[in-house]
C-alpha cells in the first residue's frame, strides 16, 4: 500500500526519471523548433520608432522655425546685392563693418525718405477726397436722376448711409482693426529689423562666411562653392541693376504723362510706379498704376482711363521690346522660365519666392552652365526647322494632285496603228 498522509492530501509520486513535466513541454517544444522571437526584432522596432520620432521632431522644428529661415533666405539675397558695392569701398582702403553701414544707411534714408512723400501724399489726397465727397455724392446722384429718371437727393442717400447696418457694424469692429493692423504693422517692422540685421552681419562678414565654409570641405570642393559664390553675387547684383534701370526709365516716363495731365504730386507718383511695378513680380503693374489712377480721378475722370491706357502700352512696350535687351547682359535667362520661376517661387515660398525666384534659377543656370559639356550642334536644315526632304507640295497643289485624273498613256498598237493606215 502506499503510504499517505492523514492530515493532507496525498503526496504525488515522483517522476519517473527521464521525463518532463507537461506544463513545460510546449515551451520547450518552440524553443527546440526555433519559432521564438529573433534577438533583431527588438533592436529594429526601437531604430523605427526612434527615427519616426526624430522626423516628427525635425518636421515640427522646421514649421516653428519656417519664418526665421525665410527671413534668411532674404537677409542672404540681400547680403549678395550689395556685394558688389561694399567689396568696391573695401578695396579702396575703408573697413568692410564701415563700407557696409554706408551702404545700408545710404539704402534707409532713400527708402524712408519715399515713405514719408508717398504717405504725406496720400494723406493729402485723403483729406482732399474726404472733403469733395459731397460733391462727387451729387455729382453720381445727378448723373442716377438724369438716366434712371429717378428723383434722389443728398439729403436721403446720408440719413440711408447714417441708418445702415453695415454702418453701424464698422464703426463697432473699428477698434479691433485698428488692433490687429497694429499688431501687423508692429510684427512687420520687427521682421524688417531682423532681415537688415542678418544682411549686415552676411555682408561685413562675407568672407569670414566664405572661409568657415570652405574649412570643412575638400580643395576641390572649395573651388566650386567660391565659384557658386561668385556666380550669385554677379547674378543677384545685376538682376538688382537691370530692374533698378527699368525702374528709372518706368518713373520718367510715367512721370512725364502725369505732369502732361496735371495730375499732381506726379514726381512721386512716377517713382512709386516704377519702384512697385519692376519689384514687385506678376501683381506690381497692377498695383503701381492703380494708385494714378485714384489720384487723376479725383482731377478729371477721363485722366484715370488715360493714365489706365498708357500702363497697359507701356507694359506691353516693357515686356517685348526693353527688359529682353536689359536683361539679357545681366541675368540672361529666357521669358518662359523667368515666368515659370516667378510662379513656382509664388508656390512655395509666397511673395518672398516670387521675388528672389529670378536670381535664384539665373544662378543655379549659370552654375549649370559653368560644368556641364556643350558640343558642337551638326549642320542639318532640321535644327533650324526645315525638314529634310524640303518645304513639300502645299495643301491646295496636294488636293489637286489627288482628285485630277492621270494622264492617259497610249499603248504601242495605238501608236502603229496610225502607220498601218497610211500605208
Amino acid at each position: 500500500m502506499a503510504a499517505t498522509d492523514e492530515t493532507g492530501p496525498p503526496v504525488q509520486d515522483a517522476s519517473p526519471c527521464g521525463t518532463t513535466p507537461p506544463d513545460r513541454a510546449p515551451a520547450d517544444g518552440a524553443a527546440a523548433s526555433g519559432v521564438g522571437m529573433p534577438r533583431w526584432l527588438p533592436r529594429a522596432v526601437v531604430l523605427v520608432l526612434g527615427l519616426y520620432a526624430a522626423f516628427q521632431l525635425g518636421t515640427w522644428a522646421f514649421h516653428q522655425l519656417t519664418g526665421l529661415l525665410v527671413n534668411l533666405l532674404i537677409a542672404f539675397f540681400l547680403a549678395l546685392a550689395v556685394e558688389p558695392a561694399v567689396s568696391r569701398m573695401a578695396a579702396r582702403g575703408m573697413r568692410r563693418g564701415l563700407a557696409t553701414g554706408v551702404v545700408f544707411l545710404g539704402v534707409m534714408i532713400l527708402a524712408a525718405g519715399f515713405v514719408a512723400l508717398l504717405g504725406s501724399m496720400l494723406a493729402g489726397q485723403i483729406i482732399k477726397i474726404v472733403e469733395n465727397f459731397p460733391d462727387y455724392l451729387d455729382s453720381v446722384i445727378n448723373w442716377v436722376n438724369a438716366n434712371l429718371h429717378t428723383h434722389l437727393r443728398r439729403v436721403d442717400v446720408q440719413q440711408g448711409l447714417l441708418r445702415s447696418n453695415w454702418l453701424r457694424n464698422y464703426v463697432q469692429h473699428s477698434a479691433t482693426g485698428v488692433l490687429n493692423v497694429s499688431a501687423q504693422v508692429l510684427g512687420g517692422l520687427f521682421q524688417l529689423l531682423t532681415i537688415a540685421l542678418f544682411s549686415f552681419y552676411f555682408a561685413a562678414d562675407g568672407p569670414r562666411l566664405r572661409r568657415a565654409i570652405c574649412s570643412v570641405l575638400p580643395p576641390a570642393r572649395q573651388a566650386e562653392v567660391l565659384r557658386a559664390w561668385e556666380i550669385a553675387v554677379d547674378k543677384t547684383g545685376g538682376y538688382l541693376y537691370s530692374r533698378g534701370l527699368m525702374a528709372l526709365i518706368s518713373g520718367m516716363a510715367h512721370y512725364v504723362l502725369l505732369q502732361f495731365l496735371g495730375v499732381p504730386y506726379a514726381p512721386v507718383l512716377g517713382v512709386w510706379v516704377g519702384l512697385v511695378s519692376q519689384f514687385i513680380p506678376t501683381i506690381g503693374t497692377y498695383l503701381a498704376g492703380a494708385l494714378p489712377m485714384l489720384i487723376a480721378f479725383t482731377v478729371d475722370p477721363w485722366y484715370a482711363v488715360w493714365v489706365l491706357i498708357f500702363v497697359v502700352v507701356y507694359q506691353q512696350f516693357e515686356n517685348y521690346m526693353l527688359q529682353p535687351k536689359l536683361t539679357a547682359k545681366t541675368v540672361d535667362i529666357h521669358p518662359a522660365v523667368a515666368f515659370g520661376s516667378v510662379f513656382a517661387g509664388t508656390a512655395l515660398l509666397g511673395a518672398v519666392g516670387a521675388l528672389i525666384a529670378i536670381p535664384a534659377v539665373a544662378t543655379l543656370q549659370a552654375f549649370l552652365g559653368a560644368y556641364v559639356k556643350r558640343y558642337a550642334v551638326t549642320d542639318d536644315p532640321r535644327v533650324h526647322g526645315h525638314r529634310r526632304g524640303g518645304p513639300g507640295p502645299g495643301l491646295f497643289t496636294r488636293a489637286r494632285q489627288r482628285w485630277t485624273p492621270p494622264p492617259r498613256t497610249e499603248s504601242p498598237a495605238e501608236v502603229e496603228q496610225p502607220a498601218e493606215d497610211a500605208s
